[in-house]
């Protein structure tokens, strides 16, 4: 599982590192890290150009005490100053007496573009906004140069705790970070700024506290939440899962979920809707029923919404899904049917899937603002609605709603112990119609076989993922929604192997 955690939880953890450790001694650590990583890129040291972009305060100091080892296994190493009187004062005279030099801001512009690697040392984790004019100026200088970019601890201008960039940033082939990963690391539109991510371990695990702020599933943690059919398993002890999806109009939405529910798992698919005979000849295993949904016949689970369209049928399909004692998942065409107070009292668990356009309208906001703050987004589409939520997107969150002793709702953070997961697959091939579609499917089908509504959603979404990857090949390539899901098995089977 890789965990982040928010600015001022990893600043508590420092100080009470720091308060049993020698003076400098956890910048020693950082910087002999961010060397380490530096020379890493570099390939050969000696006789590279390096260029160190420094700010003020610690972030800066990281950068020069780095440059200062660089320096002496023979690279040519500059720091940039960009603010001359508040430069660290150990780092600066350390960079001097390992050989470097030291020029203002004004002349930086010349210095990288004679460099082999820049080092963005302007702005630390307590940023916030973007850069100023004068930064920003050599950020963009750095970017057309064609040197590598190495931020120190995250890229400058980006929101550590959000992933939220308000105005320009850095944008990093690399970005080496200390003690712990930051959310706004893992988050767009901050993360598509990271480069390759590496953090260097300086000791503070034990003062950090068990319930991070957000966490990323890796192979092993989703392998153990898949569950794997028993002996004396059946169908219905492996979950049937009901599909209330597809119209007329968009019959192919219904045989998208159906697909996925049946590669993601489920002992059965109960598929409920006017676009039967499409979803019989594609999935013959399938079992169809007219509907309505309460007399279709048993499941443990039902997915609503994809491709049903916003008429009368539509809207007693999703209530009479709603009025059920199962879990249910919401998507596409669902979202825009729902209804808050019902939610909210539902006892079984709800699952919503919108993607960015979709979470607008359900939160009364334009789409920008919650493409520009994905994070806060979730929070608050969790807490408002009562239910689980799956944000799709470039990075796809789930979070969960906590239930109150008064019965009221709230967004899932560290006081809840519940942490907002952040999906690390995935691809941009994925923006294909009908994706959605077969994650709804995915996921339904989890829920079916009794994972929680967070697993299930989360476990749905990497699954999706490595499948997106593995439909557009090793080189990137369009593919179709059918195929995404024609490749889940070996998704799941490579998440068990491994």
């Amino acid at each position: 599982m890789r965990t982040a955690y928010s600015v001022e939880t990893v600043r508590a953890a420092e100080r009470e590192l720091m308060a049993r450790l020698p003076d400098g001694a956890l910048m020693q650590r950082a910087a002999a890290g961010l060397a380490a990583s530096c020379a890493d890129l570099l390939g050969r040291v000696y006789g590279a150009r390096v260029a160190l972009l420094v700010g003020s305060g610690d972030n800066g100091g990281d950068a020069l005490y780095a440059g200062a080892r660089l320096a002496g296994r023979g690279a040519g190493v500059t720091a940039v100053l960009l603010a001359p009187d508040r430069t660290h004062p150990g780092g600066l005279a350390a960079l001097r007496r390992a050989g470097g030099r030291a020029v203002p801001g004004d002349v930086g512009e010349r210095v990288i573009e004679r460099s082999d690697l820049v080092v963005d040392g302007i702005v630390g984790i307590g940023g916030r906004g973007g850069l100023r004019p004068d930064a920003a100026r050599l950020a963009r200088t750095a970017r057309e140069s064609g040197a590598g970019i190495v931020a120190v601890d995250l890229p400058s201008g980006v929101n550590a705790d959000t992933g939220e960039v308000a105005g320009e940033a850095v944008y990093a082939d690399a970005t080496v970070t200390f003690g712990a990963y930051k959310p706004g690391l893992l988050i767009d539109p901050a993360a598509e700024r990271t480069g390759a991510l590496r953090l260097i371990g300086i000791g503070l695990e034990p003062y950090l506290p068990a319930v991070p702020d957000v966490e990323a599933l890796q192979h092993a943690d989703v392998a153990e939440r898949l569950p794997v059919p028993l002996p004396e398993s059946d169908k219905y002890r492996r979950g049937v899962v009901g599909v209330v999806a597809g119209s007329a109009r968009y019959p192919g939405a219904a045989v998208l979920a159906v697909s996925g529910a049946l590669r993601g798992g489920a002992g059965a698919v109960r598929y409920v809707g006017p676009a039967a005979d499409a979803v019989i000849a594609r999935f013959p295993e399938s079992l169809v029923h007219a509907g309505p949904p309460a007399k279709a016949g048993r499941v443990q689970a039902w997915v609503v919404g994809p491709g049903l369209g916003d008429g009368p049928d539509a809207r007693q399909a999703l209530d009479d899904v709603l009025a059920s004692d199962v879990p249910v998942l919401v998507d596409a065409d669902g979202l825009r049917l729902l209804d808050r107070e019902r939610l909210r009292s539902r006892r079984a668990a709800t699952v919503l899937t919108p993607h960015a356009g979709e979470a607008a309208v359900l939160l009364g906001v334009a789409r920008e603002e919650v493409e520009a703050a994905r994070l806060s987004s979730v929070r608050r589409l969790a807490a408002e609605y009562g239910t689980t939520v799956l944000l799709k997107g470039s990075t796809t969150l789930v979070s969960a709603a906590s239930s109150l002793s008064d019965g009221a709702s709230r967004a899932s953070d560290t006081s809840d112990g519940i942490p907002v997961r952040v999906n690390p697959t995935g691809t941009g091939w994925l923006a294909t119609a009908g994706s959605g579609d077969v994650l709804s499917g995915l996921a339904g089908a989890l829920l079916a076989a009794g994972l929680e509504a967070r697993e299930a959603a989360s476990a749905a979404a990497y699954l999706h993922g490595l499948a997106g990857r593995r439909a557009a090949g090793r080189e990137g390539g369009p593919m179709g929604a059918s195929e995404v899901a024609e490749c889940l098995a070996a998704a799941w089977r490579d998440v068990r192997a491994r």
